[in-house]
């Protein structure tokens, strides 16, 4: 018997899911270091059978995308930090300096790198230019991000080096290492993974479950819930929405435009509009030092979980669509 059309299917109902369950029973201390470590092992493994998927001709061809990469790192890096600008009139009559301050900072960011991926995989995007593009996207915003924020908000970007460089390893440990290692495996692996073809869905979906309840369960921790009223907290979650729409309207019609194929346009899609916590925190914990941390970082926290969704809901109904 077939789903209606109105309802939600499966994946968008455990996102769904993973939110309430993170709100009424978060995750934390010893349990939240281990299913950090198990989340970090499922990221390795999703690369890992990525990287044993991809033939070598569809990764170099990736990489060689430079349209793809230069329309997303102007969206991560020009069109969100302009966006944030022209928005300061319409956002600062409902919410707090503090909060526009930390909107502002969320605009900076760099891209998300796994979920990014994740969601580029279960809408059948290009996924070796996903994985080229939101990986240079972080490694790029390590050094960039400091110095947006040094213009923007007149903070000092004294000390974000040491941020930098242990983001950078995670990232060569956690993504890129497991992608070349499947790269090598891959004629021993190709067959296994023709024979069980479910099995990347399987962890591309079961990844972005983990992260959205760790992440959900760290700010509900942090919480999100006492920082600020719920009229403040409505007006957040409004704004979020309508700039995360503008960007992808802005991306889909431009990439349309463009000339892009179907597989290009989501990639762009959530690449270009994904903007990272894991990267986000610990920054803003150096650049915001001595200043309310909690507050500056609450618009993120809130786009994060937003866009986990949106983008949770989107690529599952372009998966069922292709």
């Amino acid at each position: 018997m077939n789903r209606p059309k109105y309802l939600p299917d499966n994946f968008s109902l455990l996102i769904m899911l993973m939110v309430v369950l993170a709100s009424i029973v978060p995750i934390a201390g010893t349990p939240a270091r281990v299913f950090s470590h198990m989340t970090d092992v499922a990221v390795g493994l999703l690369f890992f059978l990525h990287g044993a998927k991809l033939s070598r001709e569809a990764v170099l061809e990736g990489l060689l995308h430079w349209r793809l990469h230069l329309m997303i790192f102007a969206a991560t890096f020009v069109l969100y930090p302009l966006l944030a600008l022209v928005m300061k009139p319409l956002v600062m009559p409902f919410i707090t300096p503090e909060l526009y301050m930390g909107f502002v900072y969320l605009c900076l960011l760099p891209s998300t790198v796994q979920s990014s991926i994740a969601f580029v995989s279960i809408a059948k995007g290009n996924v070796p230019a996903a994985v080229c593009s939101a990986s240079a996207s972080n490694i790029i915003g390590i050094f960039l991000t400091p110095v947006l924020v040094g213009l923007f908000l007149n903070q000092s970007v004294d000390g974000a080096g040491g941020v930098g460089m242990g983001v950078v390893g995670k990232i060569v440990g956690l993504l890129l290492v497991p992608f070349i290692l499947g790269q090598i495996v891959r004629p021993r692996m190709i067959n296994f993974l023709k024979q069980h073809g479910k099995l990347v869905k399987v962890v591309d979906q079961g990844s972005i479950l983990m992260v959205v309840y760790s992440a959900f369960s760290a700010a509900v921790i942090e919480g999100i819930w006492q920082q600020v009223s719920w009229a403040t907290l409505t007006y957040l979650i409004i704004i979020c929405l309508i700039m995360l729409a503008i960007i992808m309207v802005v991306l889909q019609v431009s990439s349309k435009k463009l000339g892009f194929n179907r597989a290009d346009r989501i990639t762009i899609l959530f690449c270009g509009s994904k903007k990272t916590l894991a990267s986000g925190v610990p920054m803003a914990k150096i650049l915001f030092a001595g200043q309310p941390y909690g507050m500056l970082i609450l618009p993120l926290m809130l786009f994060h979980q937003i866009q986990l969704l949106v983008c949770g809901i989107l690529a599952a109904q372009l998966a069922k669509n292709s």
